[in-house]
């Protein structure tokens, strides 16, 4: 008598696999996942991904990609939120496992967006440093700039060691070393715990503390480009103080001075 075969588990549409999983905390994740051999981006944008609601509907967030364009695989950043209708499940998914991705990248903190300048300054508060992530990997990156700063604020010292992983190793990446030679600059503060810089890089920025610190003039319309990706009241302090400074929003199809990234804020 013939067996029928065990049928096998779906496949979800547009799906991935899942590559790697590293927990950085009780509360912050990332996760790598096989890329589209179609999918085209530019360090900086997001797509959307998720997995399979209980009602048989794809259940998808934006997700700015933190490897850059070059990479052959997807890296995302994450929290945790226990009773989020997507994290509280994705957070548990493991190497082998598949998520949805829905391959039409779009965002503003792409260098499309900027005006030609000499330093460019990446504000990030928490996983907002996703999409910088992406671009400190990018060797166009240091071709269009001279130095590059990244001020990454968070509550906790924890908080901060994703990025002070990444960081860290960046000088000697194969790929990548050769392109940074001193060129990226780290300027991590916290603002619930002590570390070596505490405080909001807002107020670094207001009082000049952040000039000094780094030892570079400060903000000049003429050399200084910036990119913001945080919560709403960090997009709206740093705009605020980078308009102060002279410069201008752009965008896509309007280069200028600054962008902010909008689309995880609500």
């Amino acid at each position: 008598m013939n067996t029928a075969p065990a049928p096998k588990a779906p496949t979800l549409p547009d799906a991935q696999t899942v590559t790697q999983v590293t927990h950085w905390t009780d509360w912050l994740f990332s996760f790598r996942v096989t890329r589209p051999k179609s999918l085209r981006f530019r360090s900086g944008e997001f797509v959307m991904i998720g997995l399979m609601g209980d009602n048989g509907r794809p259940l998808l967030r934006a997700y700015s990609i933190a490897s850059p364009s070059w990479d052959d695989e997807l890296e995302f950043y994450s929290i945790k939120v226990q009773d989020g209708p997507l994290t509280s499940r994705l957070q548990h998914i493991k190497a082998g496992d598949e998520i949805i991705l829905r391959p039409k990248p779009v965002g503003t903190l792409v260098h499309d967006a900027l005006l030609p300048g000499k330093r460019l300054y990446l504000f990030a508060t928490g996983t907002g440093i996703a999409p910088f992530a992406s671009l400190i990997r990018d060797p166009e990156t240091y071709e269009k700039f001279d130095e590059v700063i990244l001020a990454h604020t968070c509550r906790t010292v924890a908080e901060l060691e994703y990025g002070r992983v990444l960081v860290e190793s960046l000088p000697d990446d194969p790929l990548i070393g050769e392109f940074i030679d001193g060129k990226l600059r780290y300027y991590p503060t916290t603002t619930r715990e002590d570390s070596p810089k505490m405080g909001r890089v807002t107020d670094k920025l207001r009082s000049g503390e952040l000039f000094d610190d780094l030892g570079v003039p400060p903000i000049s319309v003429d050399v200084d480009r910036a990119m913001v990706c945080g919560s709403m009241g960090l997009n709206k302090d740093i705009k605020e103080i980078l308009e102060g400074f002279g410069l201008r929003e752009g965008a896509n199809s309007d280069p200028a001075h600054y962008v902010v990234e909008k689309a995880f804020v609500g």
